[in-house]
C-alpha cells in the first residue's frame, strides 16, 4: 500500500466516479477528476490514459463494463476504444483473482447485462474459452440460450431477495461445453453416468486455468449435471429417495432452465413438478426439512 496526500491518491484511482471524496467538516464533496460531471452524464470514464491504465492492470476492463451495468451508465468513448484490443491481457491475470471479478460481474443483479456486453467487447472468451467456443454454434437450427435463462433466473432471485449460489451459475455457464464432452465419451463406448463423470473432470479442469473456481462450487455443479441423467428417467422406482436428496431442488430448478432453453426434458421436468405437489410427497419433504434443521441447530444427526 503506498499512502499520500488526498491529491496523490485521487490518481491512483481507476474510474472518476470513485474518486470523490467526502469532508466530514464541511460536508462536501471534492472532486478533483471531474467525477461529479460524470455521475450525472451517466458516464464510465477511466482517469488518465485509458489504454495505460488498462495494461497497469487488465482487471480494469472487467471493472469498467460492470460498473457500467451496474449504475446503468454509458461508457465514455475514449475509455471504451481500447477494450476491444486488450481483452487478450486478462490471460496474465491469476486465475483466482478472476473469479472474484466474475462473481461481482453475474451475482450483482444485472448478470443478463454483464454477460452481453463482456461478449460485445471479446471479455468473455478469455473468462470461459469453453462456453464461448460452444455458444457461437448453434443446436438444431437454434441458438443456445441456457446460459441467458440461467443469468436471467439468478437476476430475478437478487431482485426477490432469493439466495443464489455461484456453484449453480457455474453448472449452467458450463453446460453446453461439459455436453460435447459427454457426447464424445459416450460415443467413446462409456455409459452416460460415466460420460458425465469424465467429462466434468475435463471441462473443470481446462475452466480453472482461466478462472479459478473453488471446490465448493464445483462440488455443487458436478452434483447438479450428475443429477440430470437420473431427473430423466420416467422408471425410477423409489422417486422419494431422488426428492430427499440435499442438492434435488438445484437439480430440479436446473432442469426447468433446460426446458425453457428448448431442451427436450419438458416431460421429465412435468413429472418431477407433479411429484412434488403429491401430498404423500410434500408430507415427507416437510419431515426431511424438519430432521435437516435439527441437524443444523444441534450439531448431531437426526434418528426418527
Amino acid at each position: 500500500n503506498v499512502y499520500g496526500t488526498i491529491d496523490d491518491d485521487v490518481w491512483r484511482r481507476d474510474l472518476s466516479v470513485n474518486a470523490l471524496f467526502y469532508n466530514i467538516e464541511d460536508y462536501s464533496v471534492i472532486d478533483y477528476v471531474g467525477g461529479m460531471d460524470d455521475i450525472q452524464a451517466g458516464r464510465i470514464r477511466l482517469i488518465g490514459d485509458p489504454e495505460q491504465r488498462y495494461i497497469e492492470d487488465p482487471v480494469r476492463l472487467l471493472r469498467v463494463v460492470r460498473f457500467a451495468t451496474k449504475l446503468g451508465f454509458r461508457i465514455d468513448p475514449s475509455t471504451e476504444a481500447p477494450i476491444t484490443k486488450l481483452g487478450g491481457l486478462l490471460e496474465q491475470i491469476p486465475p483466482a483473482r478472476l473469479f472474484e471479478e466474475v462473481q461481482k460481474l453475474f451475482l450483482g443483479g444485472c448478470a443478463v447485462q454483464a454477460f452481453e456486453l463482456l461478449r460485445h467487447y471479446g471479455l468473455f472468451a478469455p473468462l470461459f474459452p469453453q462456453t464461448e467456443a460452444v455458444l457461437a454454434e448453434e443446436e438444431g437450427g437454434f441458438p443456445r440460450t441456457l446460459v441467458i435463462h440461467a443469468l436471467n433466473n439468478t437476476d430475478s432471485r437478487i431482485a426477490g431477495g432469493q439466495p443464489v449460489t455461484p456453484g449453480f451459475l457455474i453448472a449452467a455457464l458450463l453446460w453446453s461445453p461439459l455436453q460435447a464432452k459427454v457426447k464424445e465419451n459416450i460415443a467413446n463406448g462409456l455409459s452416460e453416468t460415466e460420460a458425465i463423470y469424465f467429462a466434468a473432470d475435463v471441462v473443470i479442469s481446462r475452466q480453472t486455468a482461466h478462472t479459478s473456481i473453488p471446490r465448493r462450487f464445483t462440488k455443487t455443479a458436478r452434483e447438479i449435471w450428475q443429477m440430470q441423467s437420473r431427473l430423466k428417467r420416467s422408471n425410477l422406482k423409489n422417486p422419494e429417495r431422488l426428492l430427499a436428496h440435499p442438492r434435488f431442488r438445484a437439480a430440479y430448478d436446473f432442469l426447468l432452465l433446460r426446458a425453457q432453453a428448448g431442451e427436450n426434458v419438458a416431460e421429465a421436468a412435468e413429472m418431477w413438478t407433479r411429484l412434488q405437489e403429491h401430498p404423500e410427497i410434500t408430507a415427507m419433504k416437510k419431515k426431511t426439512n424438519h430432521r435437516r434443521k435439527r441437524q443444523r441447530r444441534t450439531g448431531k444427526p437426526y434418528h426418527s
